[in-house]
């Protein structure tokens, strides 16, 4: 089983990443799904996709969960039966899940790719990032700002929340493997913490309420 890592965030709270690497046969052994789940996944036509999706419930049952405790709201949120808190990620081979016990928290990983120098003026003002050293440093930190802006966006979830304009993500050095960021919409302010790790060539952010 290639529970790839895990990290404890703090009492409350605790993350696992998988890195799939079974076929599709080996994952189905101990998963049971319910229907709803069950016709999600007879819809997906990707096998890395399917793959994933049972690499999920993997990881649940390391926090003792099964399939029939996850629901998903009218907006496609992930939540927990028993009240616990969970986000939800899948990129190519990696999946992961992050449950705390005591506060709303989101995850996202993905892979560093050149893809995301294009999009980047979408979700950031670019500018701040042409004083690194090289483009392999911008990619890096636009995939974490992003990685980021996703996590926030998981936990916060309102219809027109605007990556660009209503999520700001604190400059960072790469070293400190954390940051903060600020949701300010409808009038309403909160703040986040915002921690991250590199993998190869993969990106994992994860995102909780600020209480320092």
């Amino acid at each position: 089983m290639p529970l790839y890592k895990t990290i404890t965030v703090n009492e409350q709270t605790s993350l696992a990443i998988w890195k799939v690497e079974e076929s599709e046969d080996d994952l189905w052994k101990g998963i049971e799904l319910t229907t709803h789940c069950q016709n999600r996944f007879n819809g997906m036509k990707s096998e890395l996709h399917r793959r994933a999706f049972l690499s999920i419930r993997h990881l649940l049952a390391k926090y003792g969960y099964e399939d029939v405790d996850l629901v998903y709201d009218e907006k496609g949120k992930p939540h927990l039966k028993d009240g616990n808190f969970i986000s939800i990620t899948h990129s190519h081979n990696f999946t992961g899940i992050i449950i705390s016990t005591a506060e709303e928290v989101g995850i996202d990983i993905e892979m560093q790719r050149d893809k995301i120098l294009r999009i980047a003026n979408k979700f950031t003002q670019f500018e701040e990032y042409r004083t690194l050293a090289n483009t392999a440093a911008v990619i890096r930190k636009l995939t974490i700002v992003w990685g980021a802006k996703e996590s926030l966006y998981k936990i916060y979830g309102h219809k027109g929340l605007s990556f660009l304009h209503h999520i700001n993500v604190k400059d960072f050095m790469f070293d400190n493997n954390k940051t903060t960021a600020q949701i300010i919409f409808e009038g309403k302010s909160s703040m986040y913490g915002i921690r991250f790790l590199e993998f190869e060539n993969f990106t994992c952010v994860y995102a909780t309420r600020d209480n320092e």
